[in-house]
This record gives C-alpha cells, structure tokens and sequence, in this order.
C-alpha cells in the first residue's frame, strides 16, 4: 500500500480537469488498460494505451458538454492499487439535462504510472476487487 500511488491517482485527477485529457496522459502507463463495464456504459470497450485515454474521451464529444470527473475518495489497497470514488458530471447535448453519475475504480500503479483502471457501480464491488472489502 502506498500514499504516494494515491497522490498520482489525485494528481491525475487534477491535471485532467485542469488542462485536459492531453495533461493526463502524463500519468498513464503507456501500457495502460480500462475497460467500461456494462453497468456504466452504453457501449462497454477496452482502451488500451494513450490512444486508447484519447478514444475514451472523444466518445463524449457531441453527445455531453461539460464533461468532468471529480475524485472525491481515494483509498489506499493493496498490491499498488488505489480506490477512487469519483463523480462524473455531464450535460447532454440534446437535452441540456444535467447527469451524475458516482463511479467507483480501482487504480493499479506501476512505476509511478497509472496501469489501469477497472470501474465499478457500487462502492463495495470495487473494495471487493481491491482486496479490502468482505
């Protein structure tokens, strides 16, 4: 467990909704993997590597405005891993309708470097997959 993998994780977070998904990429192994499950989105897919951080992201433009992701827990896990309950805030583009939509991750870190990402529903389900739930 690592202090310093959860500060990478907010430092991430940070430079995202400071400069954008670019700035991000600067903690992103290149190496890196996510995969949207089904239960958080329309179009489950894996993305892999910083091409992968770009496509994830352009699958929002003209269909949501204002797009941010709020880290607002991060949890130390074992096996360098961190939990993040995030927030993700939305405007359609269509409807103008505001969304948010609470998020949980699991962060695996390696050298320094966000490896991947394994998104969640529910907050349990992620402690689980980290190894400090029941």
């Amino acid at each position: 467990m690592s202090q310093e993998n959860v500060e990478i994780v907010r430092s991430a977070y940070a430079a995202l909704a400071e400069h954008g998904v670019e700035a991000v990429l600067a903690y992103a192994d290149p190496e890196f993997e996510s995969t949207t499950p089904p239960e958080l989105a329309t179009e489950p897919d894996t993305y892999r590597g910083h091409e992968g951080v770009r496509r994830y992201f352009a699958g929002f433009e003209g269909v949501m405005n204002e797009v941010r992701w709020e880290a607002d827990e991060l949890m130390e896990a074992p096996d360098e891993r961190v939990v993040a309950g995030i927030r993700l805030l939305t405007r359609s583009v269509t409807t103008g309708l505001e969304l948010e939509l609470p998020v949980w991750q699991v962060c695996t870190v390696r050298d320094g470097k966000i490896l991947r990402i394994d998104g969640f529903a529910k907050r349990e389900d992620a402690l689980r997959a980290a190894g400090i739930g029941p």
